[in-house]
């Protein structure tokens, strides 16, 4: 696969950092991360009506761009660079796709043009539990006169405090299905949960006795668990990219630090010990980009309908070593970081902290790197995942 961008991707790419550098600095991050919504409502609006990313991926008949998953990634690194707090990873890499791939269309025809303009956000509530995957889905549903009900509780719902839309998972007669519910749905309750990273707000949703009507479901009978489990993938492979540009900025910050901060005379930069570490974190870094960017241009053959499917095919491995392999790196280079720094690394006037704070818990979030392992061993080993 060909990993140099295109020029419409390095001009996309270009404009991210850009526009993020001046939106989404320390202090507004902080002061974001301080308010209860978790991010600036006026600069989210803007970011719609400016920058359009929220449709990037989106097909143009549903008010989107058209364009694909590479380009989704490209903006995702930047975002993760900078720490940028919003409801696009929500919304873009965990909603957006459960309704580009559901079968049914009228879900599709009624949200999509709505999260495309940012005048709706959406999330993801699948877990009720700490187990990752499709064994974490415990909320259930049953039929109900000609819709369904569905009870449970589900945790660790990105944004799912303020997400206007939610897509829900429930296990049901016919297994797993999932379900566009409206957040004013009566029956849906919510509160935000304490978090050790503070730029990702997560919360807790109660679903008590919810009533959707037959077009609220996104699955055709009996492929829900199929349509949950590329869902979680292709979040994996989104996660990655934001985790490669959370890396990059904990090594740009250190770079700048070592560079600056002098001892014995000279600048730390200079000693030996210090550039081994540095030549380190830059190969682990290096390394996840490149998980990352192949797992993109998998991710964008799996969604597109008639790709190849040979490629296609392989999403799950891509997914699952992009989603390990970016998780330890972004980890790596922020535990160097908050070394490096010395004694002010963990104080809170300095920012590594919270990039460390944001690697440990991305590497939990959707599965640690030891659980992706084992299923491309499992993968590998042609035994059931």
């Amino acid at each position: 696969m060909e990993f140099a961008f295109s020029d419409e991707q390095e001009m996309i790419r270009e404009s991210a950092e850009s526009f993020l550098a001046d939106v989404s600095d320390s202090a507004a991050v902080r002061a974001a991360m301080a308010s209860e919504r978790g991010y600036d409502p006026e600069l989210w609006q803007r970011l719609c009506r400016e920058m359009v990313w929220p449709a990037i991926h989106i097909p143009e008949a549903h008010g989107g761009l058209g364009l694909g998953f590479v380009e989704l990634a490209i903006l995702l690194e930047q975002m993760g660079r900078r720490l940028f707090c919003s409801p696009f990873f929500a919304t873009a890499c965990l909603a957006t796709p459960a309704l580009l791939l559901a079968g049914n269309e009228a879900p599709k025809a009624r949200w999509l043009p709505q999260l495309a303009d940012g005048s709706l956000t959406a999330t993801l509530a699948y877990a009720s539990n700490s187990a990752n995957g499709l064994e974490a889905v415990h909320a259930s549903v049953r039929a109900e006169g000609k819709g369904y009900v569905i009870e449970g509780r589900l945790r660790q719902v990105v944004d799912g405090h303020s997400a206007g839309l939610l897509i829900v998972a429930a296990r049901g007669a016919s297994g797993i299905a999932l379900f566009a519910v409206p957040a004013d749905t009566p029956g849906v309750r919510r509160r935000l949960l304490p978090t050790l990273d503070q730029t990702r707000k997560l919360a807790e949703v109660e679903l008590a006795h919810v009533y959707l009507g037959p077009e609220a479901r996104l699955d055709e009978d009996g492929q829900g668990a199929a349509l949950l489990e590329k869902v979680l993938q292709l979040a994996c492979v989104a996660q990655a990219a934001e985790q490669v540009g959370g890396a990059q900025q904990a090594l740009d910050l250190t770079l700048a630090y070592v560079s600056e901060r002098q001892q014995f005379g000279r600048s730390i930069a200079s000693f030996q010990a210090i550039k081994h570490r540095m030549a380190d974190m830059m190969l682990q870094l290096e390394c996840a980009r490149s998980a990352a960017l192949y797992a993109a241009c998998v991710a964008e053959e799996a969604l597109v309908a008639g790709g190849d499917a040979q490629v296609a095919a392989e999403l799950p491995l891509a997914s699952a070593l992009a989603k390990a392999r970016c998780s330890e790196a972004f980890f790596h280079c922020a535990a160097e970081s908050i070394q490096l720094h010395g004694g002010v690394g963990f104080t809170w006037e300095y920012d590594p902290h919270l990039y460390f704070k944001r690697a440990r818990a991305s590497e939990a979030f959707l599965g640690a790197p030891s659980w992706h392992r084992e299923r491309i061993a499992t993968a590998l080993l042609g035994e059931p995942a």
